[in-house]
Formats: structure tokens, sequence, C-alpha cells
């Protein structure tokens, strides 16, 4: 956890830097794009382009990381320890995140994309920064039985949903939509038909990325 504080805050430096002037902040008349990229599960446990025969796919998290920056996001991302805990990993990507907006990064430049597990991590971020301002991207992580067995969720923000429709580990959100009690500025949801079941986030496809960046880059109607 230290080291990756670390490079977080290297990586904040060396992206402010050069707008500083007599200890003063100027942003680029352009401002970036920045997300935060939060893993499955099974990428805790088992190395990238692990091959999974239960969805007959091979897991891409490199290509995933480099898709978004590719088009020019500044990404935070980083393979998660095995058994992380939601709730403090989810405070520590709060805490970066307030970071940055210290900086004068505006909140609707900041997305956190959470895939499986992730998106658990993801929606405890959203619950705790408590920012409607901020996006984010909830890739199958609900089930109905959620409500019920993790109340403590409130989304917050500018909120897409993807799920896909043979995955039995993501159906649609809106139940927990209706139950949060926090303010949500958007709210949209896709529903994939890839057949790929939960293996559809395991790769670098755009059916699921490409929404990601247009969300991202505050095109909520995704067009």
């Amino acid at each position: 956890m230290k080291q990756t504080s670390y490079v977080f805050s290297v990586l904040l430096v060396l992206i402010f830097t050069a707008s500083q002037l007599n200890g003063k902040t100027f942003l680029p008349k352009t401002e970036k794009n920045y997300i935060f990229f939060i893993h499955n599960k099974f990428l805790e446990e088992n190395p990238d382009q692990t091959f999974t025969e239960k969805y007959n796919v091979t897991v891409d998290y490199k290509g995933i990381v480099n898709s978004f920056r590719k088009d020019g996001f500044v990404v935070f991302s980083e393979k998660r320890n095995p058994k992380t805990n939601e709730h403090q990993y989810a405070r520590k990507i709060v805490a970066q995140i307030d970071s940055l907006i210290s900086k004068g990064v505006q909140p609707n430049h900041i997305t956190v994309v959470g895939t499986s597990k992730g998106g658990y991590i993801a929606q405890f971020v959203s619950t705790f920064a408590k920012n409607p301002d901020l996006n984010f991207v909830f890739i199958g992580s609900f089930q109905d039985e959620d409500i019920a067995r993790i109340p403590d969720i409130n989304f917050c923000g500018n909120v897409l949903a993807i799920y896909e429709k043979s995955d039995i580990f993501g159906v649609s959100a809106i139940k927990r939509k209706q139950t949060s009690k926090l303010k949500i500025n958007r709210f949209k949801e896709i529903e994939l038909n890839t057949g790929l079941k939960h293996g559809f986030l395991y790769i670098a496809s755009d059916k699921w990325i490409k929404p990601c960046k247009l969300w991202a880059k505050r095109n909520y109607n995704l067009n």
C-alpha cells in the first residue's frame, strides 16, 4: 500500500509540475481526463494473460489499461493483492481523488471504472466520496440480493452501469439506484449480449470500454 501511494504521489507531481509557476497552480486550457480502473477478483489471484477455461477467455488487464491510455486518459490502476479489503481500498481511492481535486482537477473529469469485485469497490468509492459530480462506471457488479447483503452502498454521482445478459453475476442495478440516499446526477444502464457470461469483462472489448470512454469524457448520451 505504501509503495502504491508513493507511485501515485510521483504521478501527481509529474502531472502538475508543468502547470506550476511561482507557487501557483495554473490548469491547462484543455484539462486532462482521469480514470481510476479497478479490476476484478480473478486478477487478484492470477497473473495477467491467464487463460480461464470457465469463460474460455484470456485475461487482458494490460490491454484494458492501454486502451484507455491510447485515448489520452491519465490512468491510475494497479494489480491488487489477493483478498484485498473493499472498504479499505475504496477509502484509498477516495483519498487519491481528493488529492486530484485539491490540485484543481474538476470532479467531472475524474471517472472510476470497476469490473466485478472492482465494481463493488467503485460503488464504495461512490458511497464514501459523496461527490455528485464524479463519474462512475460499474461493470458486472450488481445482483438483486445486494440490497439486503450490502445495505451500506449508496450510489452518488454520474453513474453508468454495464452488465451482460448471459452473466448471472451482473444484472440491472436500477434497484440500487432506487434505494440510494445520495445525489445521483445521472444514471444510465447498458445491457450487453456477447454470450461470454462473466468473461466479457476479462478482455479489452470495445463493447464495454467504448461506453466507459464516452462517459469519462462527459458524453452522457453515449453517442
